[in-house]
């Protein structure tokens, strides 16, 4: 089981990006999947997740507004679009799958991980 983080790069504040993570080896349609960035120096801390159907989002109250979870499950992928981008933004993001339709906050609940991807917000 693999999880494909990319989408990551530098941007200006204000600016936009969308984080794209596709899964191979076995098909998530009915898991949660969800969204972590780590900072350095820092915690990996909930950024947002997504159920299996898609039809129920959370947000960390940091990025609510601002960046959307969604999924396509034809191609066994999660997005993060992400809008006006703050420095505080800046971290390495990782997207994460459960196996179970839903999912919290806290790591220990999602069983796959992805590499990360580097999302850097120059103000």
């Amino acid at each position: 089981v693999q999880l494909q983080a990319s989408g990551g790069g530098l941007v200006q504040a204000g600016g936009s990006l969308r984080l794209s993570c596709a899964a191979s080896g076995r098909t998530f349609s009915r898991n949660a999947m969800g969204w972590f960035r780590q900072a350095p120096g820092k915690e990996r801390e909930f950024v947002a997740v997504i159920s299996g159907s898609g039809g129920v989002t959370y947000y960390a109250d940091s990025v609510k507004g601002r960046f959307t979870i969604s999924r396509d499950n034809a191609k066994n992928t999660v997005f993060l679009q992400m809008n006006s981008l703050k420095s505080q933004d800046t971290a390495v993001y990782y997207c994460a799958a459960n196996t179970a339709p839903w999912a919290g906050k806290r790591t220990d609940e999602y069983a796959f991980w992805g590499q990360g991807t580097q999302v850097t917000v120059s103000s």
